[in-house]
């Protein structure tokens, strides 16, 4: 198949440090072109890829200061790639409702796979689009009210061979939290579980200058250096350390998670998670198996000593059964032949 994947250009394509739709976009599309597909990666200029990359700005936006209009080069993206839509027998968009608008215009059919969450604003885009094919990355994403086309959930998928497994936790003993340091992500609620359980806690991740104030007034007062650490952003191969290294991983949401990657990354080196029921937890992890799905945060406190005892090697083998890149793949490639039948 002659496949255009779309990506963001918020971040270069695999991100350098976080981003995991970017994460996503280059693990599907390097299995595709090692499957013999003819891939065409549309992101970022800075982007590292075996299929063909086209852009229309040298690195990633995030990146360039003198970036003042985003949208404006996410609009000249998709103009370049639907101005040549017919080279392709199928596009793949990963940028929320930004290419629906395009598709109609096309006789080469677009899917799109959904990464974020709908909003009173975008929900208005989806709902005049609803009969665009659309793939979920969980059942739990999904909003069946919109009356969207879903055709497929696709479960998101990472390469384990850049996540070693480790059988035994480092010494001394520590709890890990690793995502955005915002609300949503509950690293408020994951310091809490570190001074209930007596346990360090080390956290990695950014500060989108729309949490500065967050983190200042909330966060920064109770990061003590000792007990409760935080790391910043940190390189891949530093989260796979202190994910790894860490005796269970937090995850102490406060919204719907449409995913969640960094449960199967932390699974996937050994050690459980302890997340709340919130979006795709109960999906992703296996309950008293490779972590606990909980209620309240108390259930979490009360969790974290049980998941210490849980089999590591048992985690590593459910996400490699469950969440490996080739069985993504596997399932975009289904999603394509569906959408493809369906137009023929």
């Amino acid at each position: 198949m002659r496949i255009a994947q779309i990506a963001p250009l918020w971040e270069r394509v695999p991100p350098f440090r976080y981003g995991g739709t970017e994460l996503i976009v280059s693990l599907l599309t390097e299995e595709l072109v090692q499957r013999g597909h003819e891939v065409t990666l549309f992101a970022s200029g800075d982007s590292i890829t075996t299929a063909h990359l086209k852009s229309v700005h040298e690195r990633a936006l995030r990146l360039d200061e003198n970036i003042k209009e985003p949208g404006l080069y996410e609009q000249m993206s998709l103009a370049q790639i639907y101005h040549q839509a017919h080279h392709f027998d199928i596009i793949h968009s990963h940028v929320g409702y930004a290419a629906l608008p395009y598709c109609g215009f096309v006789k080469t059919p677009t899917v799109h796979t959904m990464h974020g969450i709908f909003t009173p604003d975008n929900e208005k885009m989806f709902r005049q689009f609803a009969w665009q094919p659309y793939i979920s990355i969980s059942e739990a994403q999904r909003e069946p009210r919109l009356g969207l086309n879903y055709i497929h959930t696709v479960y998101n998928g990472i390469d384990l061979e850049v996540y070693p497994f480790q059988a035994e936790p480092d010494k001394p003993t520590y709890l890990a939290f690793v995502g955005r340091l915002s609300p949503e992500k509950g690293p408020e609620d994951a310091i809490k579980i570190a001074r209930a359980t007596g346990l360090p806690l080390r956290m990695a991740g950014k500060v989108d200058p729309v949490d500065r104030e967050y983190y200042h007034q909330k966060l920064k007062p109770l990061i003590d250096g000792e007990q409760i650490q935080y790391l910043g952003e940190v390189s891949h191969e530093e989260k796979a350390n202190l994910l790894g290294g860490a005796t269970v991983t937090l995850f102490p949401i406060t919204w719907r998670e449409p995913f969640g990657l960094v449960m199967i990354e932390s699974m996937a080196m050994g050690t459980p998670v302890v997340g709340m029921a919130l979006g795709s937890v109960p999906e992703v992890i296996a309950h008293g198996k490779t972590g606990y799905v909980c209620h309240t945060l108390e259930e979490m406190i009360q969790a974290v000593p049980e998941a210490m005892k849980l089999d590591r090697n048992a985690c590593r083998n459910y996400v490699s059964h469950r969440f490996s890149v080739k069985s993504m793949v596997n399932e975009y490639e289904r999603a394509y032949k569906m959408v493809l039948g369906a137009n023929a």
